[in-house]
C-alpha cells in the first residue's frame, strides 16, 4: 500500500493573475458610440455643473397614437399605415370618447413616457376628427380629416424602407399667418424621426409633403427614386434625374380649433371658413325636400287648374252602352 501524505505537504497553490495580465474593461456603449469610463464620467460631471445642459441637442420625441371606439375601418387602417411611418410613436388601446377624454389621455401620454398625441377620435361611423396634442402643457390642434385613402387602398407602385428618416417639406403658404406657422412647429416635431432612434435606419428615402390649398393641409407620402449603375453607384449627374414615387397614404386635415392647453384650455384659433358635416348633411336633406315638396306643390296645382276649368260633358259618352 502506498504512504499517506503528510500534513506538511501541500500542493503548491495556483498562481492568481495579476490585475496587469487580466483583459482591460470593455467601455460603455452610448447613443453616439463607444467611450471610455473616464470619457462618460467627464460628461457626466460637465452636464451636472451645466445645470443639467447637455452639449449634444437630443431629440427625444415620441408620440402616442390612439383612437376612439367604434371607429370605422378604413380610418383604423389610416391608423395604422401612420404607425407604420412613425418608428418613434407608441400604439395603445382603444379609449372612450367623452368630455373627459382630455384628461384620460393626458395620464395615458403620461404613462407611456411620451411628449406627443394623435387622437383619432370618429363620430357616427362617418365623420374623423384627429387631435394633435403636445402633452402635458400644450398646445392641442383639432382637425377635419377627410379624403382619406389608405396604402391598401391606393395601390401605388412606390415602396420604402420601414424605419428610415423621412424629409418633411412645407409650401411656403406655412409663412404666411402666425397660426400656419404654428401647425408647422407642430407638424415637425410629431412627424420628424428623432436622430439615431434605436428603430429607425439612418438614411432618408422617403418624403413627406404638407401643403396648403383651399386653406386645408394636404398630406402625402413620396419615395426618392435614384438610379443606379450594376456596381450600385450613382452615375455622374444621377441626381438630377432623381424622381418621387407616391407611397401614400393620403388624407386632408382641415384645422377647427387651436387651443392653448392640452386637449383643451383657451382658444387661440378659429376656422371663420369650418362648416361642421352635420350642417351639411342636413342642406342636403333640405335640398331633397325641396325637391319632394315641388311635386307635390305641382300636384295641387294641377288639381285646382282641373277643377276651376272642368270639361263638357260629351254627348256621345253613352251611346255605345248597352
Amino acid at each position: 500500500m502506498g504512504k499517506k501524505r503528510k500534513h506538511n505537504e501541500t500542493t503548491e497553490a495556483v498562481a492568481l493573475p495579476k490585475k496587469e495580465d487580466a483583459a482591460p474593461e470593455r467601455p460603455t456603449r452610448t447613443l453616439l458610440g463607444w467611450k471610455d469610463k473616464n470619457e462618460v464620467n467627464d460628461d457626466v460631471e460637465v452636464e451636472i455643473k451645466g445645470n443639467g445642459d447637455s452639449p449634444i441637442f437630443r431629440n427625444k420625441e415620441k408620440v402616442l397614437v390612439t383612437c376612439s371606439r367604434r371607429i370605422n375601418y378604413r380610418y383604423r387602417h389610416l391608423m395604422l399605415n401612420l404607425v407604420s411611418l412613425l418608428p418613434h410613436c407608441k400604439k395603445d388601446n382603444k379609449v372612450e370618447s367623452k368630455e373627459t377624454k382630455g384628461a384620460t389621455l393626458n395620464e395615458l401620454v403620461e404613462l407611456k413616457n411620451c411628449s406627443s398625441c394623435l387622437f383619432f377620435e370618429c363620430r357616427k361611423h362617418k365623420d374623423l376628427y384627429l387631435w394633435m396634442a403636445k402633452c402635458p402643457g400644450g398646445p392641442s390642434v383639432k382637425f377635419l380629416v377627410s379624403a382619406v385613402h389608405t396604402m391598401e387602398e391606393l395601390k401605388l407602385t412606390g415602396n420604402h424602407l420601414s424605419g428610415s428618416r423621412p424629409i418633411l417639406t412645407f409650401s411656403a403658404n406655412f409663412e404666411k399667418d402666425a397660426h400656419w406657422k404654428l401647425l408647422k412647429e407642430m407638424l415637425l416635431q410629431v412627424f420628424e424621426t428623432p436622430k439615431d432612434h434605436r428603430k429607425t435606419k439612418p438614411f432618408h428615402d422617403h418624403v413627406f409633403v404638407f401643403s396648403i390649398v383651399d386653406d386645408h393641409i394636404w398630406f402625402r407620402n413620396y419615395q426618392i427614386s435614384v438610379p443606379h449603375n450594376e456596381s450600385d453607384k450613382l452615375p455622374r449627374g444621377g441626381l438630377d434625374k432623381m424622381t418621387l414615387i407616391e407611397v401614400g397614404p393620403r388624407f386632408c386635415l382641415n384645422p377647427i380649433k387651436i387651443f392653448g392647453g392640452s386637449f383643451g384650455g383657451p382658444t387661440l384659433y378659429e376656422n371663420p371658413l369650418y362648416v361642421s358635416p352635420n350642417q351639411i348633411r342636413a342642406l342636403e336633406k333640405r335640398k331633397k325636400a325641396g325637391k319632394f315638396s315641388k311635386k307635390v306643390k305641382a300636384k295641387t296645382r294641377r288639381k285646382m287648374h282641373e277643377m276651376s276649368n272642368p270639361l263638357e260633358p260629351d254627348e256621345f259618352a253613352d251611346m255605345w252602352k248597352e
